[in-house]
């Protein structure tokens, strides 16, 4: 195969014209406003080796590689060289919580193992074949992070990835838009159990989520020989495999048992009752890989959330829970419950709209907004026109800018602010006007 003899020469991908570095292969891909075609020559001058692109009139030179499709050589060379290496590797979905849970189980296996996994959020049908090219024959294990907007997505993403191991964390009403409803994101999540299924392989199930118990039994899995089953108990006897919250006000603390029923007290940095099942996937994947307790607890305890997902920031004016980095019907309604029943006072919550549900986006916030009417906080903000669309008695604004102008002249002080939305309403903004 002439593409991956080039890829062991040159094995840095880039994507982006601008940004090569020296010796670097550059892949011209084509998305719905630009065809990077055209900007193949400005990536070899700015220190690509070869280009690899799908319009032969480009083709100036050796240097220019003409296939078919670049996206699917990128895709297909990733598939290769996934196959090549000794690394096993766990694939992760989910509708909430797979970019924390990915991020826990890998501080946990890195006490032990050699560990890669996905950067960022490139999850995607290119961020995925872009994540396996990275790996090295060193290492160990792979984490991949598998997103989904619309049905076949995890089934491509799996094919190309191949994993040995895999976990949905939860399913829930997001993109909606894409998938046409919650049976459509049921459905696809479990593509990756379908994969597991039929290749023979291991999924670490949450058997106290009814949805995944109903879609690992579509899926035909073999329950004694292909799952590894653990769930989030509320009994003082915690069984094996079991975790369970002692607290949360504001940081999550557990007690998490391993199979062989030996429980430990995890301290962790994560705000939100709704990380438990997280957390407990950590421990789990983590004994069943072989690490020891005070690895695991090491692992967790050592990690701190970034990136604006369940995250702790201090003000010289109020303290701030920022889960700005993604929004749906689900997680919000866990976001806003949780901090409902978090142990603090002077609560204020500035929310923004849930974006890519379709059709169901007006029920849908009408649902939180109702939601909200049924708690006591101190102050409630919506941004963004599908709020503003709403019946309620809150503070509503447009966009982001809005509210920051309001609270340059409304300043909040001495709360505890949540601030929640989907990642194109921008609320990280608001930071500093808090």
């Amino acid at each position: 195969m002439h593409l991956y003899t080039l890829f062991q020469q040159h094995p840095v991908i880039s994507t982006d014209s601008r940004i090569c570095t020296q010796g670097s292969l550059f892949f011209a891909l084509k998305g719905d406003n630009y065809n990077a075609n055209s900007l193949a020559i400005k990536a070899l001058e700015n220190g690509c080796s070869y280009a690899v692109i799908d319009e032969p009139e480009y083709a100036i030179d050796n240097r220019f590689i003409v296939v078919d499709n670049v996206l699917e050589s990128l895709q297909q060379l990733a598939l290769y060289h996934r196959k090549q290496l000794a690394t096993k590797i766990l694939g992760i979905t989910g509708s909430n919580g797979k970019t924390t849970t990915k991020e826990l189980i890998a501080a946990v296996l890195k006490e032990k193992y050699n560990t890669h996994f996905t950067q960022g959020n490139l999850n995607n049908h290119i961020g995925v074949p872009l994540t396996l090219l990275q790996l090295k024959p060193e290492h160990e294990i792979a984490i991949i992070e598998m997103g989904a907007n619309r049905p076949g997505d995890i089934k491509l993403l799996a094919e190309i990835t191949r994993p040995d191991y895999g976990i949905i964390t939860n399913v829930g009403k997001a993109h909606l838009e894409g998938f046409g409803s919650f049976e459509g994101v049921m459905n696809t999540k479990a593509e990756l159990y379908d994969f597991i299924a039929q290749n023979g392989k291991l999924i670490f199930i949450n058997s106290g989520n009814p949805f995944l118990n109903e879609m690992a039994k579509k899926s035909k899995l073999n329950k004694e020989q292909q799952t590894v089953e653990f769930q989030i108990s509320e009994s003082n006897d915690i069984p094996a495999y079991s975790g369970r919250i002692e607290n949360n006000s504001p940081f999550l603390q557990m007690k998490c048992c391993t199979k062989a029923g030996t429980v430990f007290d995890v301290q962790t940095r994560l705000i939100g009752t709704y990380n438990a099942e997280n957390i407990q996937a950590a421990v789990v994947i983590g004994n069943y890989f072989g690490l020891t307790d005070e690895e695991i607890k090491q692992g967790l305890e050592k990690y701190q959330p970034s990136n604006n997902r369940s995250q702790l920031t201090e003000t010289e004016s109020n303290k701030l829970i920022v889960d700005a980095y993604n929004a749906n019907p689900t997680s919000m309604t866990a976001a806003v419950l949780n901090f409902a029943h978090m142990q603090v006072e002077n609560k204020t919550l500035i929310l923004g709209d849930m974006l890519e549900l379709g059709e169901y986006s007006r029920n849908e916030h009408q649902t939180i907004v109702d939601l909200l009417t049924q708690q006591h906080f101190n102050s409630v903000f919506l941004v963004g026109s599908a709020f503003k669309q709403t019946t309620n008695n809150f503070q509503c604004f447009e966009n982001v800018n809005g509210v920051i102008n309001f609270l340059e002249i409304n300043p909040v002080k001495n709360n505890f602010v949540l601030i929640k939305g989907s990642r194109g309403i921008q609320l990280e903004k608001v930071i500093a006007s808090l």
